[in-house]
């Protein structure tokens, strides 16, 4: 995929989100429309930070991981170093949890509103290597512009 795609969705997800003040209801718009634009992905949809763990929230894809413990798997390093998570291979990555056995590479990137971390958006395909620098790029981007929106309703 291309930046120029990216600048796409990321137009598109703010024209859906802009008006809406409800954080569950934009999220839920954001996986779906993610689910329909991206290529070879098997799931995409966001994990919210409760205390010291991620809850499942709006997602397109199988039944997941309900809770994930923070520190632990890719979602649960992404928000404890609040870092972008880019994994070629999740089989090769320590600690890795199973939720979709089909999965074999995933990207995930915290976000936050207000300067406080809320949950982070991950993405998972069952290609090894399927998300490369563009990809990265492209959803931070995306996500910094939910961001952005989401600060203002919230």
């Amino acid at each position: 995929m291309s930046l120029k795609m990216y600048q796409r969705i990321t137009a598109q997800v703010n024209a859906l989100i802009e008006s809406e003040p409800d954080l569950i209801a934009n999220l839920a718009n954001i996986s779906a429309l993610l689910k329909l634009e991206l290529e070879d992905i098997n799931w995409v949809g966001f994990y919210l930070l409760k205390n010291d763990e991620l809850v499942l929230g709006p997602f397109q894809g199988n039944p997941a991981c309900v809770r994930i413990p923070v520190g632990r798997g890719v979602c649960g390093t992404a928000i404890s170093e609040n870092r972008v998570q880019r994994i070629e291979d999740v089989h090769q990555f320590e600690g890795h949890i199973a939720c979709d056995a089909q999965s074999n590479s995933e990207l995930v990137i915290p976000f936050s509103v207000n300067n406080q971390l809320v949950g982070v958006i991950d993405i998972d395909s069952p290609t090894i290597g399927r998300f490369s620098e563009v990809d990265e790029k492209g959803m931070v981007e995306l996500m910094k512009q939910v961001e952005l929106v989401l600060q203002t309703h919230i």
